[in-house]
């Protein structure tokens, strides 16, 4: 007998998940949610999936109580045998602490790939990691899913003329390359020093500027500190326009201030980390439909290489 998708959602992804499971075609599982008074988290399952392929949509973003209640309902559905458990996780938090870089420091990523595996995951399923090595630290498959698939669309869609494309630290080289290369676009790459994490000291570009309308490309928007900085070193330099385009929009702190008081044309984000209220600059794409797509193909043992545009 064939094992039937069943999806669920934890609590930080429930707005991301009803689109999915709606672009996939069923009603999310019922879960209820349950604290104790000391703020203890408990999840359990309100429907029998004994058997069933289980897909547990939540994103890891801080506070830590998302990771925790993805793991609590990783070890529920293993408890209550269900056939196959894919953790999908669209943003997947910790990924910055992805080696030993200094002394006596962990590497978180190494830790949470450890900790959904023994809770129970048979699968994980995420997109745009920091690193694309980190895959390698899962003795599970991955399915690493690219934002790419969305954003090129989009670019295309803009019909810029002397299009760049930017790389905002000589880390995210890779994937502006791969976006140039694609898009058959120019790229420039952008040399930062930090005085400390999350505070830049300065900041040049490596490449042709002036003329030109810049695309930055990254992983994720943090602070915004990087990303606005580049922003106005390009256009003092003679860009046309800086634009960005970044997966997860973790926007802590005063991001979101800096970023509308910013010379950004604007910002686009997906909807991997659910925000209620950003500037008007900031546009959001939905990975829904992509998502959806995937776990249709998983679940029927179809290839899923067609939805790798850049990699």
């Amino acid at each position: 007998m064939e094992s039937q998708v069943r999806l669920f959602s934890g609590i930080a992804s429930e707005g991301l998940a009803e689109k999915i499971a709606k672009s996939y075609g069923k009603d999310l599982g019922k879960l209820i949610h349950y604290r104790f008074s000391d703020g203890e988290l408990q999840a359990s399952y309100e429907e029998s999936i004994r058997g069933q392929s289980v897909y547990i949509i939540q994103s890891t973003m801080p506070p830590a109580d998302n990771l925790m209640e993805l793991l609590l309902l990783i070890d529920a559905a293993k408890r209550a045998s269900a056939r196959h458990i894919v953790a999908v996780v669209p943003y997947f938090g910790y990924a910055r602490q992805d080696r030993k870089d200094q002394p006596r420091v962990a590497i978180g990523a190494k830790l949470v790939a450890d900790m959904l595996a023994v809770a129970g995951a048979t699968r994980v399923m995420t997109m745009d990691l920091h690193a694309d090595q980190i895959q390698g630290f899962f003795n599970v498959p991955v399915d690493h899913l690219y934002a790419s698939t969305i954003f090129l669309p989009y670019i295309k869609s803009l019909q810029l003329d002397a299009l760049t494309i930017a790389a905002p630290d000589m880390g995210g080289s890779k994937r502006a390359n791969a976006y140039a290369k694609h898009l058959n676009a120019e790229m420039v790459i952008c040399y930062k020093q930090r005085a400390k994490a999350n505070v830049i000291e300065s900041m040049t570009a490596i490449g042709e500027i002036e003329g030109r309308n810049i695309v930055l490309i990254d992983d994720l928007i943090d602070t915004g500190g990087t990303l606005c900085k580049a922003a106005e070193m390009m256009l003092d330099r003679g860009a046309k326009s800086v634009r960005a385009l970044c997966t997860h929009a973790v926007l802590s702190g005063k991001a979101m201030e800096t970023i509308a008081q910013s010379k950004l044309t604007e910002l686009v984000v997906t909807d991997t980390i659910p925000h209620l209220d950003t500037p008007e600059k900031v546009k959001v794409l939905s990975v829904a439909d992509l998502f959806a797509k995937v776990i249709h193909s998983v679940h029927h043992f179809e290839s899923i290489s067609e939805n790798f545009i850049v990699k």
